[in-house]
């Protein structure tokens, strides 16, 4: 299973046409009425079909856009009318450019165009290239947006500094169904993009106030991994704070990261959290990063114009 996980996490930061996605299986999941969830290679899709047509959030990669296609069209023959990203990273994001060929209008944050647009790079993964003019949003937001279609008021809402700078996560309010991005996964220690926005912080912050603004019964599409409940979104941000406690409390002792790997501070959870894509090494060094840089998560959030007590989806 790690081995999958792995195949479709790294597959995010390659280029698309190096990558083998024939025998990839396109798995539709219905997840509430008018609600499904798609899973192939790269982040979960979530998909709002109805009457007045289809919306997704996400497409994963351009070769597997003719399978995304064939999967919605055993589900309904209405067409892909927008597509919200909720990131940049390219797992995210590479069927742009062919679903807005075909039609699809791609609606995305403000950093997430300019990010695709000007190309980006990770030290782990290495430089990306600017992504072509009609992979781009063409329409942006700053804040949050909202889609009416579908008898659903879908909501996206900038979640700053998470996963990255320019994350949104969506509600589906009438469906109780909250599509999470990547600032919530299931594989293990997330992958946090601290050279394009992201931290630890933000991450909690968010994931704190989504929890706080659905019911307790919500249904979570992650990122990456199967639809999950409150709970799980709850041990995941307990994960969080308890690492990065673990983390604060050797650099209070002034210890370098060398000093804690090599300590095994996060012994406690390597069994659980630790994966072939992000390793407990690799979790150190990015909780190392948001104790010595960043703020507390409420402060972090407040600080760019996130004040209010919680999002309203």
């Amino acid at each position: 299973m790690r081995k999958l996980v792995l195949l479709l996490l790294l597959s995010a930061f390659a280029a698309a046409q190096q990558n083998d996605f024939s025998k990839v299986e396109i798995k539709v999941q219905k997840v509430a009425d008018g609600v499904y969830m798609l899973a192939g290679a790269g982040g979960n899709i979530g998909a709002s079909v109805g009457e007045d047509g289809v919306v997704i959030i996400d497409d994963e990669f351009a070769p597997l856009v003719p399978k995304i296609q064939a999967a919605l069209k055993g589900i309904t023959d209405k067409p892909v009318r927008f597509i919200l990203n909720t990131h940049y990273h390219g797992d995210h994001t590479g069927g742009n450019q062919p679903m807005a060929q075909a039609g699809s209008t791609i609606i995305a944050h403000d950093n997430v165009r300019k990010r695709l647009a000007a190309g980006t790079e990770i030290k782990k993964f290495g430089p990306t290239p600017p992504a072509p003019k009609d992979a781009l949003p063409i329409i942006t937001f700053d804040d949050q947006l909202t889609v009416h279609l579908n008898g659903e008021d879908i909501r996206a809402i900038h979640f700053p500094n998470g996963h990255t700078d320019g994350d949104s996560v969506i509600f589906f309010p009438k469906a109780n169904v909250v599509h999470m991005g990547d600032d919530f996964v299931t594989y293990g220690f997330p992958f946090v993009d601290v050279e394009n926005g992201g931290s630890v912080s933000g991450m909690i912050a968010g994931c704190e106030k989504v929890l706080a603004s659905v019911p307790a019964d919500a249904k979570f599409i992650p990122g990456h991994g199967p639809v999950s409940t409150a709970g799980d979104v709850r041990t995941f941000i307990q994960m969080m704070k308890d690492t990065r406690a673990a983390v604060a409390a050797a650099v209070a002792k002034k210890r370098t990261p060398a000093q804690m790997k090599e300590a095994k501070v996060l012994a406690a959870w390597e069994k659980k959290y630790n994966g072939d894509f992000i390793k407990t090494n690799d979790w150190i060094d990015a909780l190392y990063d948001d104790v010595t840089h960043s703020r507390t998560g409420n402060e972090h959030y407040q600080h760019h114009g996130h004040d209010r007590e919680k999002p309203k989806p």
